[in-house]
């Protein structure tokens, strides 16, 4: 019956048959005249009508569905919310893009087993696969017969590009991909009902001190085509590792090549200062790799209108640095700083700067570390901003280049980048305590656990990023400990919080 579907009318007359026969268990709403349908906001297909010029919606002992617009609702995302399901914790949508409204997708996001279903591939099908389980007496939703896993859009995205196939349907949907958001595609389709391996990206297991906020956005895209599920993050940690932007081979090259073009094409907003020769950086008292030395040598700092300015040279006022946050930070040779940030009240500011790996001499993450020590000792975070300098210059030159095509370049800028500072709504990763490392086969997180007892970390190698790490919203963390110092390996790829003993 899910497989072809019968046509619409057969399926208002079941409907009001069994309304007829059991108007206890069943009510049939007004429908909608053919002007109400022509004033929605979408197209409303005929076979659609045909059943919405009879049913507005029905609503049994167990559920409530509506088929149209009522008072402020609207529809949204390529999809129209039928009703709820899971008393209330999930959502039933149908697509109404293109010649046919669907597929039917239920959304249940919550609890230990989440749970997506495609359960028709068209309205009229949902609808009469409805009436004929109410017929049955099984009243419950369809479970899914068939299984399909969802995609990271990130590894759709980069996956065509490496194949230089621009005209795949699915990238074509996702653009450029996010690290919190999969993909469902609903085309060829095993059969119906059919569940949908996924699982949201952030954990309520773990309690934070605004556990709760989190939620799952879902869009129908492509008319039809796919089913685009993004998990918001909000007072709940990260669930499961990411799929990260690859930051290509040549990042450095790339930036320098695009803040140039920038910075020629728009000189009111983006300004560079020259970089300086491999003489000069020879006698810096860190060892600089090549890459960093790539950008160095073409530029020395970055303005771009609506962003703090980046100081990539040594010895800028921006770079000054409190000596008891320089000790908490771990000192010269750890990181370089890279710019100040200000919170955008003017009362605190952070610190952005490249953490170095003492041993190796590697530079490697960017982070924004708060520039207020007393503040850092009594709540220690911080914010994951960038895989290297590299990366963060392609960043923002991306959303320059993205600022540039509209109007109030600095206004688009400065809110584009709020993730600049510490815990600005951005996910957080789950601070943990090194002791449930021990034994690990990763050396890197074997090696923490070596760390002072009561310190708490967190793998960043599979974060979004930008990523919120806040130590002291972890369970574990004592409510009145104070930091002693963060502790950053791999030139930033694992950070951890060292407590004050006793």
């Amino acid at each position: 019956m899910y497989d072809a579907g019968p046509q619409a009318a057969e399926a208002v007359r079941a409907l009001r048959e069994l309304a007829q026969e059991r108007p206890d268990e069943l009510e049939l709403f007004e429908g909608f005249t053919d002007a109400e349908l022509d004033g929605w906001a979408v197209a409303v297909p005929e076979e659609v009508r045909v059943v919405l010029r009879e049913i507005g919606g029905l609503e049994t002992e167990d559920h409530e569905y509506r088929f149209g617009p009522r008072g402020r609702e609207t529809f949204t995302d390529g999809c129209w919310t039928l009703g709820e399901t899971d008393f209330g914790e999930g959502s039933l949508v149908v697509g109404v893009g293109g010649a046919r409204w669907g597929p039917v997708v239920a959304v249940n996001p919550w609890g230990a087993d989440p749970d997506v279903t495609v359960e028709a591939p068209d309205f009229t099908a949902w609808l009469a696969g409805f009436a004929e389980r109410l017929a049955d007496g099984v009243p419950d939703r369809p479970r899914g017969r068939f299984s399909v896993p969802a995609a990271s859009t990130v590894e759709l995205a980069e996956r065509a590009a490496v194949a230089g196939d621009g005209g795949d349907e699915l990238a074509a949907l996702v653009g450029r991909g996010d690290s919190l958001t999969d993909l469902v595609d609903l085309h060829g389709l095993p059969g119906y009902p059919c569940s949908v391996d996924w699982e949201p990206y952030f954990s309520t297991f773990h309690n934070t001190a605004d556990t709760g906020s989190s939620e799952v956005q879902f869009q129908i895209v492509g008319d039809g085509r796919a089913l685009l599920l993004r998990s918001v993050v909000s007072g709940d940690f990260l669930g499961r590792a990411v799929r990260r932007h690859r930051v290509p081979a040549d990042a450095a090259r790339r930036a320098v090549a695009e803040l140039r073009a920038l910075a020629a094409e728009f000189p009111d907003h983006v300004v560079l200062e020259a970089g300086c020769a491999d003489s000069v950086v020879d006698g810096w008292a860190v060892p600089v790799p090549e890459d960093v030395r790539t950008v160095l040598r073409e530029i020395g700092g970055v303005a771009i209108a609506g962003l703090p300015a980046l100081r990539l040279l040594p010895g800028a006022p921006e770079h000054t640095v409190d000596p008891e946050l320089h000790r908490m930070l771990g000192g010269d040779g750890a990181y370089w700083p890279l710019a100040r940030i200000g919170n955008g009240n003017g009362r605190s500011h952070a610190l952005a700067q490249i953490r170095i790996d003492p041993v190796t001499g590697q530079w490697g993450y960017v982070v924004s570390v708060p520039g207020d020590g007393a503040k850092l000792r009594e709540y220690p975070e911080l914010a994951l901003l960038a895989e290297s300098l590299a990366d963060l210059l392609l960043t923002l030159a991306r959303l320059a280049r993205r600022a540039a095509a509209g109007p109030d370049f600095a206004a688009r800028m400065a809110r584009d980048t709020r993730w600049l500072f510490p815990n600005t709504g951005e996910p957080w990763p789950r601070p943990a305590p090194v002791g449930e490392w021990a034994g690990s086969a990763d050396p890197l997180l074997a090696a923490a656990t070596e760390l002072p007892d009561g310190t708490h970390a967190a793998d960043l190698r599979a974060v979004p990023i930008p990523s919120d790490l806040c130590f002291y919203r972890a369970a574990g963390w004592p409510y009145a400990a104070r930091l002693e110092r963060l502790h950053f390996a791999a030139a930033g790829q694992l950070a951890a919080a060292v407590p004050v003993r006793g």
